[in-house]
């Protein structure tokens, strides 16, 4: 016991050397317990556009994918800025979630995980005909298979004003913001995500959308932001912090199917005759036969994977915006956080957002 009551006090005046007590405290007492609830919202817009050059059209459609939000309540006990957390989810259908964050002096780290599939799906397309607009649908669509969605986000970032500046202090309450003070920042993102709707069932989908049936992208992020703590009174802070990010990796890989059916102007499809697997021909001699917006069995639709398309870009930008509010009384505290990220690419023809936040309260006692 007196060898740990020694690791304790040595660990204790590191962290209080490591700040301005003016601006900082660095409480007696280390270890924390917190009750915690959260909740995370994901939307995600695929954007796809099609281009008929024989007869001037042109479309722009969007689907757009809102799972629900995914609620959980837990608990984290830890000592200064390490600790271990556990939480319950209340949402059904809501998909996997994890994460896993640190938030030292001068440092800070988010680990965020999120998957989850879903058929509900809002979609709305744009027509023009020789640059003008014909038609406009806005319409609430059942994909026939559903759609998966994954993404990875890494971020890790520096303090320069570790000394007078706490991140922590508003979001994990292992310090107390004594006065106002703000610092610039630098960090470093990775993410990684794909989009997955390969289930053959959806088809049409994969049809108007250039045979695209999964994307999947890695992304390296660095960025300077911004953050200022703003103290009113004795244990309240609010935080704010702004970090715009430059892709500076950027690849995206594209799996695409060949069909035989394909998007082109209206004709009589009664000449076509059979389809032959081992030529990929029609009886025509044509390789594809205008597209039916249907799929039911009576049609002799084939497909085929294809060698998927991989491109490379950077400056690519991405969005980092934070907000904690906490308020420290005796051993007690309270605070709310919450955190928005916002991530963009494209491929070809198509392009995928994902917009990620989520908002946390926590309760806890310091022991």
């Amino acid at each position: 016991m007196e060898r740990l009551h020694q690791v304790q006090q040595y660990l204790d005046a590191k962290a209080k050397a490591k700040v301005d007590p003016h601006y900082i405290e660095v409480p007696e007492k280390p270890w924390r317990v917190m009750l915690r609830y959260k909740e995370n919202a994901v939307d995600v817009d695929y954007t796809q556009s099609i281009d008929i050059p024989a007869t001037n059209e042109h479309s722009d459609w969007n689907l757009c994918f809102e799972p629900p939000i995914a609620s959980s309540v837990g608990f984290w006990v830890g000592y200064r800025g390490t600790g271990f957390s556990f939480a319950k989810s209340l949402t059904k259908n809501a998909g996997r979630y994890y994460s896993v964050s640190s938030t030292g002096a001068k440092y800070g780290f988010n680990f965020r995980l999120r998957r989850f599939n879903t058929q509900d799906a809002k979609f709305s397309a744009t027509d023009y005909e020789n640059g003008q607009t014909t038609g406009k649908y806005d319409t609430d669509v059942k994909m026939p298979s559903p759609v998966w969605i994954r993404s990875v986000y890494i971020n890790g970032y520096y303090v320069f004003n570790g000394r007078r500046y706490s991140q922590a202090a508003a979001y994990n309450q292992s310090v107390i913001q004594r006065r106002s003070a703000g610092s610039f920042l630098v960090g470093a993102t990775w993410y990684q995500s794909s989009f997955d709707y390969a289930d053959i069932k959806n088809v049409l989908f994969m049809i108007i959308g250039h045979g695209i049936y999964r994307v999947k992208v890695h992304q390296a992020n660095l960025g300077i932001g911004y953050g200022y703590n703003w103290v009113p009174l004795r244990g309240l802070v609010v935080n704010a912090m702004a970090m715009p990010t430059v892709s500076v990796y950027n690849r995206v890989k594209a799996y695409k199917y060949e069909t035989n059916y394909d998007l082109s102007p209206k004709e009589p499809v009664d000449d076509y005759g059979d389809w032959n697997k081992d030529t990929r021909r029609w009886d025509n001699g044509k390789t594809h036969k205008p597209v039916e917006m249907r799929t039911e069995s009576n049609q002799q639709f084939d497909y085929w994977e294809i060698e998927p398309e991989v491109s490379n870009s950077m400056f690519k930008i991405n969005l980092d915006l934070r907000l904690g509010i906490a308020y420290n009384w005796s051993n007690y505290f309270i605070g709310i956080q919450a955190q928005y990220n916002n991530f963009n690419y494209k491929s070809d023809h198509s392009k995928v957002n994902i917009y990620d936040a989520y908002a946390r309260v926590a309760f806890g006692v310091r022991l």
